[in-house]
């Protein structure tokens, strides 16, 4: 790992997870990182910023969020698949958890505007819902191939009062490219804007604030696994692009507590096409060591071992290039497993859960539960029953009319008798991409 040098700077809190992590962006970000930092840091011993995040979660993201017992899957066997329903909080993620710290913060900070980059269009929306309750202005940067395809979310942001400005490249606009162009506007704003990052990415404090607000998900579902069951999971699995969803799930099950160490921390990539291909988004699983977003973790890479120009994945929430830097710790020390997940097991799951539990997951999420149902399989092949508990980290809504794009009159047939065929994700992704850019011909803003 020397090949990337660290860069040490005096913090408040570590700023690297062993050798990931660190501030690697421009000095003129250093002083607004740090008043952030010590905002936080502050904000963590004050009783009424706590109360106050407290009531909101209740209130107004409805928390806490249930722990719900599959039915009817896995289909064969004996191993059980519970879900956190993260989807069922407002705004239909688990983004508003950190979202709504982070603006509270902001408001301390003496800042008026928030500003974001969003994938899947989750973290905007929850950006978007915060600042209208909080009466603060609103931009947030997406891909232009996410806002086609997440043309929902795009709508809803907009209701709010949000301005949302695509971000186009040759390569279609992805989240990576947005987060480059709003790291331009922090930079530009400093005084009156408070970046909300939305992922346990980007330099310190990101993944560790970020963290923090997150890791509400695992403190319900920690107890309400031993409420419900009277033990532990035997794993728990979440997807994983920046890693958000997933260092909250994981987060109380890292603390030294009794069985804690026997529960089995799966984080979920995806493979897009698959991991012998140029096309996938597992830096965890395929990449090396870089700096990205002002953080130094694993980057993406081709099948030539250099770093890919964009990541691909069915799931724009997970089509990012880069990892948070303590899942790159947490799979260098062995506590965590890191797998990934193909586009068309994704789409099954997505498929399975929807006729067979009448939820509809999050295509982000779909590649958690496409993990579980194999581990599931394992299991019966072996004689074993699993308990296993997947962060369905928000609902999948935003994704019919793209996953319609891409399968047709197939996502309505029974997933066990049509499985999958021939996926043209790409091509549906480029017509997509195209007559979303012609609505927003003036709105957009070049990588």
């Amino acid at each position: 790992m020397s090949d990337v040098d660290k860069i040490e700077r005096d913090t408040l809190l570590p700023a690297y997870f062993g050798e990931f992590g660190g501030q690697y962006v421009p000095e003129p970000l250093y002083p607004v990182l740090d008043q952030l930092e010590r905002a936080f840091v502050d904000a963590r011993e004050d009783n009424e910023f706590l109360d106050e995040l407290s009531r909101l979660q209740a209130k107004f993201l409805g928390r806490p969020t249930p722990v719900y017992e599959c039915a009817n899957l896995p289909r064969v066997g004996a191993s059980k698949i519970f879900l956190k329903r993260e989807d069922l909080a407002h705004g239909g993620a688990h983004k508003g958890n950190q979202v709504l710290a982070q603006a509270l913060l902001a408001k301390r900070l003496g800042k008026n505007r928030l500003i974001a980059e969003t994938g899947a269009g989750q973290h905007g929306t929850a950006t978007a819902m915060v600042a209208a309750l909080m009466g603060m202005e609103c931009t947030i940067y997406m891909g232009a191939q996410d806002v086609a395809r997440q043309q929902p979310n795009v709508r809803r942001m907009r209701l709010m009062g949000a301005t949302v400005v695509p971000v186009t490249n040759d390569a279609g606009g992805s989240m990576s490219n947005a987060i480059d162009i709003a790291l331009q506007d922090w930079v530009e704003n400093i005084d009156s804007t408070h970046y909300v990052l939305g992922s346990a990415c980007g330099p310190h404090p990101f993944p560790t604030l970020v963290k923090e607000f997150q890791a509400v998900i695992s403190r319900e579902s920690r107890q309400q696994m031993l409420e419900d069951t009277g033990r532990l999971p035997d794993a728990v699995i979440a997807a994983v692009g920046g890693g958000s969803n997933a260092i909250g799930a994981f987060a109380e099950y890292l603390k030294d507590e009794p069985g804690n160490a026997d529960v089995k921390l799966i984080g979920v990539e995806p493979a897009g096409e698959g991991l012998d291909t140029d096309r996938h988004g597992a830096p965890l699983n395929h990449g090396k060591l870089g700096i990205l977003h002002g953080s130094r973790s694993f980057i993406v890479t081709g099948q030539d071992g250099e770093v890919l120009p964009e990541s691909f994945s069915v799931s724009a929430g997970l089509d990012y290039p880069g990892v948070g830097p303590e899942h790159a710790h947490l799979r260098e020390i062995g506590r965590a497993q890191y797998v990934a997940v193909t586009d068309e097991d994704a789409l099954q799951a997505f498929r399975l859960l929807s006729r067979y539990e009448g939820i509809i997951p999050a295509l982000e999420s779909s590649h958690a539960l496409a993990y579980a149902l194999k581990l599931a399989e394992v299991a019966d092949a072996d004689g074993h029953e699993l308990n296993l508990l997947v962060n369905l980290s928000g609902r999948g809504d935003k994704d019919l009319d793209y996953v319609y794009n891409i399968l047709g009159d197939q996502l309505f047939e029974d997933p066990e008798q049509a499985p999958i065929g021939d996926l043209r994700i790409s091509e549906v992704l480029a017509s997509m991409t195209s007559s979303s850019n012609e609505r927003e011909a003036g709105h957009t803003v070049a990588h």
